[in-house]
């Protein structure tokens, strides 16, 4: 649980993560999925209740809903920041800094900067800088939500990529019930009131998705269980 001055405690809030698990969190404004990541990641401290994180200190990435590049560093320097900030040597910063960008298709751009990229490219680059510190546990806070459709897909598919190649457990906030429901192995849903765990739908299919999942009768009752299940999480009284 955790409390903000003038208005109701957010929680309790009950959410296991699995070795290699996607989870995807979904529910109103307000009702603490962002509270969750930072909890999560060890940004803030729970008012009562415990975070048990079994992932060793530097090894959590975490993406945010606007990419936070300095713009006046380059793709390779944004990357590097945190590894150099961590002990590494400039050199090996960058090594694996370029590995990074490799990773997520922009292998080709380590001099750009920021205004050089688009939203989407801007959007890698953050992810980039995530996965450079190699992390088992990768929390995104809705970081597709200024792009177009198109886009968000293509990086949904990144994402599914990225996971099958490295041990990384994932939870994605996003208020995109589509994208939770293709994204994630569970939704979770959270109340509009308090904050609580509401439901925990696990989804089907394999992960990353075959091609055209999107069609698939068993994703179309996916999306629609995650929305029904949203909407009663907004009728909910404390």
């Amino acid at each position: 649980m955790i409390d903000y001055p003038g208005r109701a405690p957010l929680g309790p809030l009950d959410l296991s993560v699995g070795p290699r698990e996607i989870i995807a969190v979904v529910g109103a404004s307000g009702a603490g999925k962002s509270t969750a990541l930072r909890l999560l990641a060890g940004l803030e401290r729970p008012a009562s209740g415990a975070v048990v994180r079994p992932v060793e200190p530097g090894r959590t990435g975490f993406v945010f809903q606007s990419p936070t590049l300095m713009p006046w560093a380059d793709a390779r320097t944004n990357v590097a920041l945190p590894l150099e900030l961590s002990g590494l040597s400039a050199a090996e910063a960058r090594r694996r800094a370029d590995a990074s960008l490799a990773a997520v298709g922009l292998g080709d751009r380590p001099s750009a900067r920021p205004h050089q990229l688009s939203g989407g490219m801007a959007m890698r680059v953050s992810l980039a800088r995530a996965l450079s510190v190699e992390p088992d546990l990768l929390l995104l806070d809705e970081p597709f939500a200024a792009l177009d459709s198109i886009t968000r897909r293509g990086l949904i598919e990144d994402l599914h990529r990225l996971w099958a190649a490295r041990s990384v457990a994932m939870v994605f906030v996003t208020h995109d019930v589509e994208e939770a429901a293709y994204l994630a192995g569970r939704v979770v849903v959270l109340s509009a009131v308090d904050g609580r765990a509401v439901t925990d739908i696990p989804m089907p299919g394999p992960l990353p998705r075959p091609e055209g999942w999107r069609r698939d009768a068993a994703y179309r009752e996916a999306v629609e269980a995650v929305a029904d299940a949203l909407g009663s999480s907004m009728d909910r009284t404390p």
